[in-house]
């Protein structure tokens, strides 16, 4: 028996703080868990075995999680020595020359790294399935995804390799598979964690990098080891008024908490996640909180899907050049998937005209949304408008290459806005349908107050807790 798998990361550390554990004992229980379930999901599509052991034989910095196993996703955390493909054939040789800051707050804070997990080409579609890597799988059930783009560190946190994983989130990619995995996972305020030394932000903003954890109280104190801005940030988050992990088990107090199922784009919500949604309004009534229905009105919402595109796909041209300089070679059709190759024309397209109109209606939009929280502390609805689908139904066709888009607005309308707005997000594991699908919750609370999101998760957790449910694959 493993005696390491149903721990958490924080468990993980206090064995090793207490000397009851080695760094090299997690280590090479984790290996073995990925060398088990790796196979049937693929998750895990780069490993550094060797020199993972090598570092836990070694004394390691003296932080919060010394000696705890750890994944980066194979997207914007640069490690210095090791690839870093972006999930694209196109980067497949590409080796950064440092390590991103974030990374190195991840060593500092004692974790070692195994490897990188999956991810869909350049992070962006809601689905684990790119032509390098070939298709990640949930563990709950192989023939559907584990959601995207951060899918390999869902499954492999969900079927237990390690207890937690690096993950980023442009439109919903740290939420999406976190409910379609039966994780927590926490989108941090813009700017609360850093993206230095080079970058400013790869997509304009968007994007918030954190992690995919079982726990709550895990993902408060991997925020408070990382957080904070790096030298030269553009911008960053509001300071905490304290460590997030002493907001585990505080209470939230009573917490006026907005409801919404109303969407921009008018996609119909499967049965499952609108019970999800209202069998958690029941339960956060039954804790003492007011829910009420209501909108987020959104003032010209009909359009804002369209400068949410186009700053993503700018977005793309912006990654794809980047790529492209760093390597020394023109980017090609025959270098990408069709549909980010059109995503990427259609960039190009765009003209700087409607990529600087976007980006002042995105920012126009965050102080829109910041009004939805003058009489509402947290709004609940759901992550995503269905359980996740079966692998494949991303999929681009010959005629019609840009089809995946569509398909992930319909699935992922709730998720972006936290993007546009900055405002942190979380999708919290509250519900399983019938045939045993996890489905997430989403709740967005103020821009800066991770806090009061918490608070919230951690008495959801303790009243209604999801750790000891386990998918087909586990260990």
């Amino acid at each position: 028996m493993d005696p390491f798998i149903s721990l958490d990361a924080t468990a993980q550390a206090d064995l090793v703080r207490r000397r009851e554990v080695t760094p090299l004992e997690l280590v090479d229980a984790a290996i073995s868990r990925i060398e088990r379930c790796n196979p049937r999901l693929n998750a895990v599509v780069q490993t550094q075995f060797e020199t993972a052991r090598l570092r836990a034989k070694t004394p390691l910095p003296e932080g919060p999680f010394t000696g705890v196993p750890f994944l980066l996703k194979d997207l914007l955390a640069a490690q210095e020595g090791y690839p870093l493909t972006f999930g694209s054939r196109f980067a497949k040789d590409f080796v950064p020359g440092h390590d991103s800051e974030l990374v190195k707050r991840y060593l500092r804070a004692g974790l070692v790294v195994l490897g990188k997990t999956n991810t869909s080409e350049l992070g962006l579609l809601p689905t684990t399935e790119g032509s390098l890597h070939g298709p990640c799988r949930n563990p709950w059930d192989v023939t559907r995804t584990p959601g995207g783009s951060s899918g390999g560190a869902a499954a492999a946190v969900a079927s237990g390799m390690v207890p937690f994983a690096h993950a980023s989130d442009g439109g919903g990619s740290i939420r999406i598979p976190a409910s379609a995995c039966g994780l927590f996972g926490l989108k941090p305020s813009r700017g609360r964690n850093p993206t230095g030394p080079e970058l400013a932000d790869s997509v304009h903003w968007l994007i918030g990098e954190h992690a995919l954890t079982r726990t709550v109280r895990d993902s408060a104190a991997l925020l408070d080891a990382t957080e904070g801005p790096d030298l030269g940030a553009p911008y960053h988050a509001p300071p905490k008024a304290r460590p997030y992990a002493l907001e585990v088990g505080a209470p939230p107090g009573r917490l006026r908490i907005g409801l919404t199922l109303r969407n921009a784009v008018g996609a119909p919500v499967h049965p499952e996640c609108l019970s999800a949604v209202v069998a958690t309004a029941k339960r956060l009534e039954g804790l003492g909180h007011s829910v009420l229905e209501g909108n987020l009105q959104i003032p010209g919402d009909d359009t804002l899907g369209q400068h949410f595109m186009t700053a993503w796909a700018c977005g793309v041209v912006n990654t794809v050049e980047g790529l492209s300089r760093r390597l020394g070679r023109a980017p090609s059709s025959e270098d990408f998937e069709p549909f980010t190759w059109a995503l990427y024309q259609h960039g190009l397209s765009q003209g700087l005209s409607a990529y600087l109109h976007a980006q002042m209606e995105i920012l126009r939009f965050g102080r829109v949304f910041a009004r939805h929280f003058e009489d509402v502390d947290v709004w609940l609805l759901p992550t995503v408008t269905e359980p996740a689908p079966v692998l494949g139904t991303f999929a681009s066709a010959p005629d019609a290459p840009l089809a995946p888009l569509f398909r992930a607005a319909g699935f992922t309308p709730y998720c972006p806005m936290a993007n546009m707005a900055g405002n942190p997000a979380m999708s919290v594991p509250l519900h399983w349908s019938p045939e045993g699908l996890p489905v997430g919750v989403q709740f967005i609370a103020r821009f800066g107050d991770e806090a009061t999101l918490f608070r919230l998760a951690s008495q959801l957790e303790a009243a209604h807790p999801w750790t000891h449910r386990r998918p087909s694959v586990f260990g």
